[in-house]
């Protein structure tokens, strides 16, 4: 029976991870759940779940949560703030922690849980985007063991050979990164100016939050991988490559020396990934239907518009540029996508707004995580000027 941490537990990620749990109750016991603000979710989930904790990082909610779960009958423990979240991970009850908070608000707990030895399933790439060099050494001094949650990462893990070493040692040439492309991926820029968040949020094959669905729409959902890669597997950024892939079937490939491409093909279903690193190095049933390749019938790629889509290029850079920078890179981009969604930014100038502040706050040496947080904290406020000044010249 392994004892699972959710972090982030009513996103879209938490579900599914739950959907995953509930179809093997013994397996896994949902021990602790996480929100941020949305405590009637919450207490719905621990009416289902009866976890043993449940914590809320807005100490204003704790008091309904309280009543909730209070007037359901429930004995579950109750903790708030944003220190709460930190605690769920390191519970010595809590061996498998699923890392799902969106943006930097994880990397917190994320790390945490790397310092206490805990099986991290991480869906947050953010700690690793922010905080890579850092995090990679918490995993090891910590002894955790760190898996890949998103479905490119995953497939990656998945057909890259079980023995560890370099990518020469494994006789690995490349990773291929898969993306849809998103809404926009056949849409001239020149016709961008206008988007509202609804359309970018329409993704046409994933079910996905609001932030990671716009950072889809730009591809910087992209880019951040591409860093994310960069630390997970030890790849440089001549051995990354992104491929649109419109379908969403294959997921990730991994090319050989010897010119072999293996990939990891099924549903746009974020259970399958999930399920793989619950049960890993076992298989378990996901819930997810099965694929059916001749009703499919094409699989098409195509290679990135850097000039469509310029994220892409700005994490490309930044992952080059080190330090701070990737950093700086997310920051600048919660912020912007954050102003797109409250309709305070043109879509466009999401990606101005974080190049002009990679620009202006440059890349600066990444040694405790002090440097990480003193980095994001200046690229939040320099975007959010830069934002503003948007604003006042289009009143």
């Amino acid at each position: 029976m392994r004892r699972i941490a959710i972090l982030g537990a009513t996103g879209s990620i938490g579900k599914s991870a739950l959907d995953v749990i509930a179809r093997h109750p013994d397996r896994f016991e949902a021990y602790a759940l996480t929100a941020n603000t949305r405590a009637e979710e919450l207490a719905e989930l621990c009416r289902q779940f009866r976890p043993r904790l449940a914590c809320i990082a807005d100490p204003a909610a704790g008091p309904l949560l309280r009543k909730l779960l209070r007037d359901a009958g429930l004995k579950t423990e109750v903790l708030t703030g944003a220190e709460s979240l930190v605690e769920a991970a390191t519970r010595p009850d809590v061996d498998s922690v699923v890392a799902s908070i969106v943006g930097a608000a994880g990397l917190s707990s994320s790390l945490a849980a790397a310092h206490a030895g805990k099986r991290i399933l991480l869906a947050n790439k953010e700690a690793l985007v922010m905080a890579g060099p850092i995090f990679m050494d918490a995993v090891r001094s910590g002894g955790a063991t760190l898996l890949p949650i998103d479905s490119e990462h995953n497939a990656i893990f998945q057909c890259l050979p079980p023995e560890g070493g370099s990518f020469r040692d494994r006789g690995v040439k490349k990773v291929l990164l898969t993306a849809s492309g998103g809404p926009f991926r056949l849409r001239d820029r020149s016709t961008m100016h206008g988007i509202t968040p609804e359309e970018a949020c329409a993704h046409p094959n994933w079910v996905m939050g609001r932030k990671i669905s716009v950072d889809s729409a730009t591809m910087m959902n992209k880019g951040l991988e591409v860093v994310e890669a960069h630390w997970l597997f030890g790849a440089t950024s001549s051995q990354i490559e992104v491929v649109i892939h419109p379908q969403s079937v294959i997921h990730s490939m991994v090319e050989y020396a010897d010119a072999s491409v293996i990939a990891q093909l099924g549903n746009p279903d974020m259970r399958t990934p999930i399920a793989q690193v619950l049960a890993y190095p076992e298989r378990i049933d996901s819930g997810v239907r099965s694929l059916d390749l001749a009703t499919i019938g094409t699989l098409t790629f195509e290679r990135p518009d850097f000039k469509r889509f310029p994220a892409l290029r700005i994490a490309y850079d930044a992952l080059a540029h080190g330090g701070t920078a990737p950093a700086v890179m997310n920051a600048a981009n919660e912020v912007a996508v954050a102003a797109f969604l409250d309709r305070r930014l043109p879509f466009l100038q999401i990606t101005t707004i974080i190049e002009e502040t990679i620009n202006r706050l440059g890349a600066l040496p990444l040694q405790s995580l002090d440097d990480v947080l003193a980095a994001d904290l200046a690229a939040r406020e320099h975007a959010s000027q830069l934002i503003s000044r948007v604003q006042l010249s289009a009143a």
